[in-house]
């Protein structure tokens, strides 16, 4: 019968041309405390303890899937962010922590305002954005949009899980026109697909195989074009002291922001993350 800490050296050892070994070590705690149901402050003393054969057979079965590449998230069908946790599937991006910087930067700006603020969060995926803003900021109206019937179907579970009320839609917003009245938006937040054809070619195969691709890439020639037509949408539907906030690829932090002022924005800053990449950005009129 093996320990815990047996079935660790195993993953990093097959698993560690994949990954870095802290990252294994991340990886392999993630699936003991989901599976082995240990509280994370046991964790290190679980080590020691000898596992059941049902215990090492769900654990081995995950590491198949790892070596596949398939992200823990999914294997799991879970990730935390800001605090909450989301259901994730191969329909949905799986939640960033560079995404929750920007979700606390809109949280920060946002909340001293006492009344009702109008947000629409574009592409939301598994709902992350959306719901963790309405969390923190109840007197918000939230709507979410995606073009993904698929994804709209998880991020609405989400806000179940997550006691929140949340407006969806299965919009392209690229044909916003067509779509959009006279709503008014005091925030206006994306995280759109912005990783080009040639970056892609240098990214982890558990991101290129496992994630859904319309929600990463963008063609090498047109690579802002979702903050085009979003910028565009926002000349239209964001409040005359309302915020544009964008994540953004950090190669072309100064392509996006000549693009916002070149659509009539005056205030315009791009923001680091904690990493002091440029990852999201900020826009006014």
């Amino acid at each position: 019968m093996q320990t815990l800490g047996h079935i660790r050296k195993q993953f990093i050892q097959d698993l560690i041309e994949l990954y870095s070994e802290d990252e294994i070590k991340s990886i392999f705690q993630i699936a003991a405390l989901e599976y082995l149901e240990i509280p994370k402050s046991n964790f290190l003393f679980a080590l020691n303890e000898p596992l059941s054969s049902a215990h090492e057979e769900i654990l081995s079965k995950a590491l198949k899937l790892l070596l596949s590449g398939k992200p823990i998230q999914q294997i799991i069908a879970k990730a935390p962010f800001y605090g909450l946790m989301f259901n994730v599937t191969e329909d949905t991006l799986i939640p960033r922590p560079e995404t929750e910087e920007l979700v606390d930067l809109i949280i920060k700006e946002q909340k001293p305002q006492n009344h009702t603020i109008q947000i629409i969060d574009i592409g939301t995926g598994s709902g992350c954005i959306a719901i963790s803003l309405k969390k923190n900021l109840p007197n918000s109206l939230v709507t979410a949009v995606d073009i993904s019937a698929q994804a709209l179907a998880v991020a609405k579970q989400n806000a179940v899980i997550n006691s929140t009320n949340i407006e969806f839609r299965c919009i392209d917003i690229l044909e916003w026109e067509f779509v959009f009245q006279e709503e008014q938006f005091d925030v206006i937040v994306s995280n759109p697909p912005y990783i080009t054809q040639n970056e892609a070619n240098t990214m982890h195969q558990n991101v290129l195989r496992f994630e859904p691709h319309t929600a990463l890439f963008v063609e090498n020639d047109a690579p802002l074009l979702f903050y085009d037509y979003i910028a565009s949408f926002a000349l239209k539907h964001l409040k005359k002291d309302g915020t544009l906030y964008f994540e953004i690829n950090q190669y072309l932090s100064v392509e996006t922001k000549d693009l916002l002022i070149k659509k009539g924005f005056t205030k315009v800053e791009v923001l680091r993350d904690l990493n002091q990449v440029p990852r999201m950005i900020k826009a006014q009129f």
